[in-house]
């Protein structure tokens, strides 16, 4: 009873050995890639209340709003509800919902449409927070800068916001109406002055349009390359010219890449005066580390400008050398001869005073053999 025992408790043992050594050897030589999951967008408190959402890609509860999330680059969001200052069992005060963009340009477009949308939204990095929150404006306040430490932070040209909108002059800006819009419905819904399908924004194109108290509307849009601008541009002329008046005054100017366009009630001096204050500026970042390759070839440029330097100054140093040993050993040897160091009678010279003169010879005695 005893071996047969033993029998029955190896086998199963044996078996089991086997099976795991036969799913490893096809493990053998790979790499395990373990994917970490994504930081979340909440705190906890907001994570475990009754009503929380997580998911990529624009939220499902909104038509027009998702159409304008998914133009805006949206990366995932997370909605959940504030919890009630009675403490547990009571009602949630309010939603509180993240949205995470590709980039912070995204995030910019997407915080200019939604910030009409609930009392409190906040723009931080690439992404943008909307409440709701049903509590004193003190406790809401402080949700949201909780909300906004916790967020995931994102460095490098992702993480840079939008150089467009700072063109923008102040002066006589209107409070809250300038709009970042990346794509035709966002465009259409901010208001947009022009037509989409004109603007190109299948060309990457990017637009504010933003009012003046008193005055219009000045709408800026910034393309790839100034040869796109340039296409843009008579499609934006030609459809102003076909409304006639009615776009009140137009002053229409490019800068490379960079196309303006006023339109409503403006004064013209003023209207041109705006356009041509408004130019380009270049604005260069370095947000990674310089690559070994690098520091190797700014040594190896510097060993050369070095080297080029140190064989300038040697050669300068040879030729003065030279100059002053040939120099000064003609001058010796003509002192040893018994004449001048300095003076050279075997030159020709040219009179051309219209007098005779005689030409003294070098070797003495010459005269008076002759």
């Amino acid at each position: 009873m005893g071996v047969s025992l033993r029998m029955r408790v190896m086998v199963p043992g044996l078996l089991g050995l086997l099976l795991v050594g036969a799913s490893t050897v096809p493990l053998q030589g790979q790499q395990v890639m373990l994917a970490e999951p994504p930081a979340p967008l909440l705190p906890l408190s907001l994570r475990s209340g009754p009503d929380h959402d997580a998911g990529d890609g624009a939220p499902p509860w909104s038509g027009a709003a998702q159409q304008i999330l998914i133009e805006d680059g949206i990366k995932r969001y997370e909605r959940g509800s504030a919890e009630s200052p009675a403490g547990h069992g009571a009602a949630p005060a309010g939603t509180v919902t993240v949205y995470q963009f590709v980039d912070a340009t995204g995030a910019a477009a997407a915080y200019d449409y939604l910030r009409k949308s609930a009392p409190y939204v906040v723009r931080s990095g690439v992404s943008v927070v909307v409440a709701n929150p049903k509590m004193p404006p003190a406790s809401a306040e402080a949700l949201m800068r909780t909300v906004e430490t916790g967020l995931p932070k994102v460095g490098g040209p992702k993480g840079l916001p939008p150089l467009l909108p700072t063109y923008l002059p102040a002066k006589g800006l209107a409070k809250d109406s300038q709009h970042y819009a990346l794509g035709p419905v966002s465009y259409q819904a901010m208001g947009g002055v022009l037509p989409p399908e004109i603007v190109g924004f299948d060309k990457a194109a990017e637009v504010v349009t933003a009012k003046y108290e008193g005055k219009g509307t000045l709408t800026m849009l910034l393309y790839p390359t100034p040869q796109i601008a340039g296409d843009h541009l008579r499609q934006i002329e030609a459809h102003v010219n076909q409304q006639g008046g009615a776009a009140g005054t137009v002053m229409l100017r490019r800068e490379g890449p960079l196309v303006l366009l006023t339109t409503g009630a403006w004064d013209a001096a003023e209207a041109q005066k705006l356009v041509e204050g408004i130019h380009l500026r270049s604005e260069v970042t370095w947000n990674k580390p310089v690559p070994p390759e690098f520091h190797a070839e700014i040594r190896k440029t510097v060993s050369l400008l070095t080297s080029i330097l140190v064989f300038c100054g040697v050669g300068a140093l040879a030729a003065v050398v030279l100059a002053l040993f040939l120099g000064g050993g003609r001058a010796a040897i003509r002192v040893l001869q018994g004449k001048p160091a300095a003076t050279e009678p075997e030159f020709l010279r040219i009179d051309l005073s219209g007098g005779s003169a005689r030409i003294k010879p070098e070797i003495p005695g010459a005269e008076s053999r002759g």
